[in-house]
């Protein structure tokens, strides 16, 4: 990001992740799991609430959940994709369920056509867990951009590793983004 302007470092990486991955914003966070906890805050998710996510996952991605005061809902995975079963999904919605985190995995994406036709029928949030796929594509279109938001992560395992931990939610919601950033510095608007 040499063209940061006033040393926006951070800024400049978001608006050229955002432009890459064809989304309105990208918004960097510590790491992949508040990338993944921010985006759920971000869409009311809290206590109460069931968020329906698989079994074949990192424990960041239960541990996000957890850390709203959500209850993960564990649901199994397709035999041929290791990504979330959309009929799983399907099965596990009771009326205390408001989102579905499918996990993209070793850069595999999820049936994204059916698990956003899914979210759209019951109203709940869609959030992809993309910390494993960065770039990938579910169609023609890239993970990150299906429904609400997706969570990146940057931990140098990663498909984009940073020198340390860190993650970004992207999304085209202009209001879910503007959350993020709130979040993210303890819901200050300004310094």
């Amino acid at each position: 990001a040499a063209d940061a302007v006033d040393g926006d470092v951070r800024g400049a990486f978001e608006a050229e992740l955002a432009q890459y991955l064809c989304a309105r914003h990208a918004v960097g966070v510590a790491s992949g799991t508040d990338a993944l906890e921010l985006a759920l805050r971000a869409c009311d998710v809290g206590r109460g609430d069931e968020v329906i996510t698989v079994s074949h996952t990192a424990v960041a991605t239960v541990c996000a959940i957890g850390r709203t005061g959500a209850t993960p809902v564990l649901v199994d995975i397709d035999r041929t994709t290791y990504t979330m079963s959309p009929a799983a999904a399907a099965a596990a919605i009771t009326p205390h369920t408001r989102a579905i985190v499918p996990v993209h995995l070793y850069g595999h994406p999820a049936d994204m056509e059916s698990l956003s036709r899914l979210a759209q029928e019951h109203n709940l949030r869609l959030i992809e867990d993309a910390a494993q796929a960065i770039d990938a594509r579910y169609g023609d279109r890239p993970t990150g951009t299906w429904r609400d938001a997706a969570a990146l992560s940057f931990y140098p395992t990663k498909n984009l590793g940073a020198c340390g931990d860190a993650g970004a939610v992207v999304t085209n919601d202009d209001h879910l983004a503007a959350r993020v950033k709130s979040l993210r510095c303890y819901g200050q608007r300004q310094r």
